[in-house]
């Protein structure tokens, strides 16, 4: 019993070490080291090694060093690791507001995006998971995903009646697929590439930095950007290393995340831009449809949250968030609370 203990106790307590003065928080991530989310972590571990005067420092291990994404969440749960990022869809699972982030055109444009997610209701996302060992620090920028095909240009809705779309093992990607009138096939990653080659689907939906990097170009010719969705991706901290952490220490934690979630966006509109030029040159059409008839076709979807009082709340609060600008000062927007 005293082994299983000690052993447990041990499990527990890697995920923040401490090495004489100084404590160090490890951060696992799937993610290669070009990655603009990899950089801002990169950002993010300097600042805090400033903010601290070098008493607390973060040890990233990119690349599925630690494991893949469902691992380093469980991990985090147990406090074996400290940080990790994931997608905001694989947290569906686990705390039901994160669903909100998956419905199609609740954004009306980026600016809007960043205001919601950097505000109240934003915050409000990233706290929900606590009671499941996962505290939401900061969002990373993930840009909006769009539909890309083998064969079948994709203009409106009409167009992707019949077609096989992979999308994300999510219950709300796979509602807005197949409400828009394609047919959604949750595929792993690996192996979309494969599936798009061999036609066991006949397109996917991601954002164009995922498109060009994935070389999913090489298979698919067109790129509509119908933009239906701006799933972020989410930095995570295990709240059994929080809890450990003094509020001086969280303080520093928060603002490193919070700046490299700035640095972040410049590096997202960089690899953005420079993956839409990388495809167009080669050979794929970029298309830029009327969203008016996708917008139309998936209204059907927020009328099932009607009867959640507390999601379709915070949809509205989402909704009627406005962006900032010299007329509305949101300087105060996303600073830390635990309300």
């Amino acid at each position: 019993m005293f082994i299983r203990i000690a052993c447990l106790f041990l499990l527990l307590s890697a995920g923040c070490t401490r090495t004489g003065s100084v404590e160090v928080i490890k951060l696992g991530h799937g993610l290669d080291t070009n990655h603009p989310v990899h950089q801002a972590m990169v950002f993010m571990q300097e600042r805090l090694d400033s903010l601290s005067q070098g008493s607390l420092q973060i040890q990233i291990y990119p690349s599925q060093q630690l494991g893949t994404e469902r691992q380093l969440l469980e991990l985090l749960q147990l406090g074996s690791i400290g940080m990790t990022k994931v997608a905001s869809a694989v947290l569906e699972g686990f705390a039901s507001e994160y669903k909100v982030l998956s419905l199609p055109y609740l954004f009306r444009d980026e600016a809007h995006r960043h205001a919601a997610l950097d505000g109240p209701a934003g915050r409000k996302i990233l706290l929900s998971g606590e009671q499941y060992w996962l505290r939401g620090l900061t969002y990373y920028d993930a840009g909006s995903r769009s539909f890309y095909t083998t064969e079948q240009p994709i203009y409106s809705p009409e167009d992707l009646e019949g077609l096989k779309i992979r999308t994300l093992e999510s219950a709300t990607q796979v509602k807005m697929v197949n409400s828009l009138g394609g047919s959604a096939t949750p595929i792993a990653w690996g192996e979309i590439y494969t599936s798009l080659q061999q036609g066991v689907v006949d397109g996917a939906e991601n954002n164009p930095p995922s498109f060009y990097t994935s070389r999913h170009y090489e298979v698919c010719k067109y790129y509509s950007l119908d933009e239906h969705t701006g799933l972020p991706d989410v930095l995570l901290i295990s709240t059994i290393i929080w809890n450990q952490l003094t509020p001086e220490q969280q303080a520093w934690v928060q603002q490193a995340a919070d700046e490299s979630a700035e640095y972040q966006k410049i590096l997202w509109k960089m690899a953005t831009d420079e993956a839409l030029e990388k495809v167009q040159e080669a050979g794929v059409t970029i298309i830029y449809p009327d969203k008016a008839p996708f917008v139309e076709r998936v209204l059907p979807i927020y009328d099932e949250y009607r009867d959640i009082p507390e999601i379709y709340a915070l949809i509205e609060e989402i909704r009627s968030t406005v962006p900032c600008d010299s007329l509305n000062d949101c300087s105060t927007q996303g600073l830390p609370t635990d309300d």
